[in-house]
């Protein structure tokens, strides 16, 4: 009888479920969107029972698309975005709605632990520095603003871990989430009791989850779950990882010379390091199952969510519709358009700051003209969501402990736009490799689960056998040199902008 994989990756916007061969081939996939809560300003939040019903009937759904048993599933892993939190019971249970990584409620607070150096202090003892959405901060507002859902808690836990507790009863995580959620010494894989006691956090360390390997079997799909979902009781669970590492195994990076970039709801772009970045913190730090390496990555709100916003409150859903009637997506759909100005003179700039630009610059478009179209326009946001996937990698690539890369290893929501997947290479300055499939979330958790259940023994192995590039882009001299000029006015302007658009009397 054959087998598959089943693969589940509950991002910012998007919960995937994508069955796999043992090749990491995907069989069939299933979406659905996860509508995010506005509690007060700057608070983004999700119903996790929502999420978790969600989930359940799109897995229903792609056993029936799929045509596959139940008894075919050999295992079942989870991967989902990092930081924010869950509050759970002791049963697993949502104790109230999970903060997601967009979430800014923290603002005001980390910017006192800034004044008084706090911040810089513990971000060292976590090898990261300390954000808006990360796990501690809201710790701490959770501590002076809901002293009764403190109280009812038993465990935090991240997005991922929340859903695999749905899935088997298993409350833990494993080194990844904790490390990208700011919560462990990525150095020694434990959580440092000084930061917790200086933080003012020590109530919340005996609700803190036991860390253990992604690949670990943590337990079987339950009678319950197994009823809400279609799986078979019984199915093995694995406990998977954060979506960050997911994505780059699933990509194939297993050394430092490869730049591993995520084009999605957020610019990721990260590197391999044989012992954590000191010298210069980066925004997101954690241990990588794959080496002994770390990863370290920077990153914003500043990618392709920026082109779903235009595509979605611009361009319509017709737009959407006519791509779907053609048989394509609407990624391929606007890069043959932005293929057919390619060669026509454009200074127009995209600022992607739609979710929150660098200093609170705004989003917009500048240098627009009487002459231009709707795919100049197209070009220029492609152009512009590069740019600031630049700033990121420019950002990560500086400092004496940074890593020497020579190839970018591309995933996300671009990679369906060979065209943009060129402006990637153009633009960053090196040859660009695509792998096969678009889950990538789920596909790095299936390879977990591939591991755990025997099949390759070891996560190095199961990448040989489970990724394939399939497409490789080279710089173009010409192009490279014309966007060097544009990413320098791209970069004056994104810094002047808060300045001139900021709040006047």
């Amino acid at each position: 009888m054959t087998q598959y994989l089943l693969g589940l990756d509950a991002g910012n916007t998007m919960t995937k479920v994508v069955l796999f061969d043992l090749q990491g081939r995907e069989v069939e996939s299933v979406r659905r969107r996860n509508p995010i809560l506005f509690p007060a300003p700057g608070h983004t939040e999700r119903d996790p029972q929502a999420m978790w019903d969600d989930l359940c009937s799109a897995v229903r759904e792609l056993l029936d698309l799929g045509g596959v048993s139940p008894d075919q599933i050999a295992a079942v892993s989870v991967s989902g975005y990092g930081a924010g939190l869950y509050l759970v019971d002791a049963q697993g249970r949502a104790i109230r709605p999970g903060i997601m990584s967009t979430d800014s409620r923290v603002s005001d607070l980390l910017a006192g632990w800034d004044r008084t150096g706090l911040g810089h202090r513990n971000g060292l003892r976590v090898q990261q520095r300390l954000w808006t959405g990360q796990t501690a901060p809201l710790l701490a507002w959770l501590s002076a603003h809901e002293l009764e859902a403190v109280a009812a808690s038993h465990a935090v836990l991240f997005c991922k871990d929340y859903l695999r507790a749905q899935l088997c009863g298993d409350i833990s995580t494993d080194l990844t989430d904790a490390g990208i959620a700011g919560l462990l010494d990525v150095a020694t894989g434990s959580y440092p009791n000084d930061f917790y006691q200086e933080l003012g956090l020590s109530d919340w360390q005996a609700k803190l989850p036991t860390v253990g390997a992604c690949t670990d079997i943590v337990g079987e799909v339950s009678p319950a779950a197994a009823q809400a979902t279609g799986l078979r009781p019984g199915t093995p669970v694995v406990r998977g990882l954060v979506d960050v590492c997911a994505a780059a195994l699933a990509s194939g990076v297993r050394d430092p010379s490869q730049l591993s970039v995520i084009a999605g709801t957020f610019s990721i772009s990260s590197t391999l390091h044989a012992t954590p970045r000191l010298c210069t913190l980066p925004l997101l730090q954690t241990a990588y199952p794959v080496g002994g390496y770390f990863l370290a990555s920077e990153g914003s709100a500043t990618s392709a969510s920026n082109f779903e916003w235009y595509c979605k409150s611009i361009l319509g859903p017709e737009a959407a519709n006519h791509a779907a009637g053609l048989g394509k997506s609407i990624y391929e759909v606007c890069g043959e358009r932005v293929c057919q100005v390619m060669d026509r003179t454009n200074d127009i700039l995209f600022f992607p700051f739609l979710f929150g630009g660098p200093s609170g610059a705004p989003a917009g478009l500048l240098g627009l003209k009487a002459e231009h179209d709707g795919a100049d326009v197209l070009r220029a946001i492609f152009e512009g969501i590069v740019f600031s996937h630049k700033l990121d990698t420019d950002a990560l690539l500086s400092g004496a402990d940074s890593a020497k890369v020579s190839s970018i290893r591309l995933a996300g929501g671009a990679v369906n736009s060979g065209v943009w997947c060129q402006m990637f290479a153009d633009i960053l300055g090196l040859p660009v490799e695509v792998t096969e499939g678009n889950e990538v979330g789920a596909r790095g958790t299936a390879i977990c689960a591939a591991v755990a259940m025997g099949i390759y023994a070891n996560l190095e192995e199961a990448m040989k056998h489970m990724v394939r590039v399939t497409r490789v882009y080279e710089p173009h001299p010409k192009r490279q040199a014309a966007y060097a000029r544009k990413f320098k006015a791209f970069q004056q302007l994104a810094q002047a902008l808060p300045g001139l658009c900021g709040p006047h009397d």
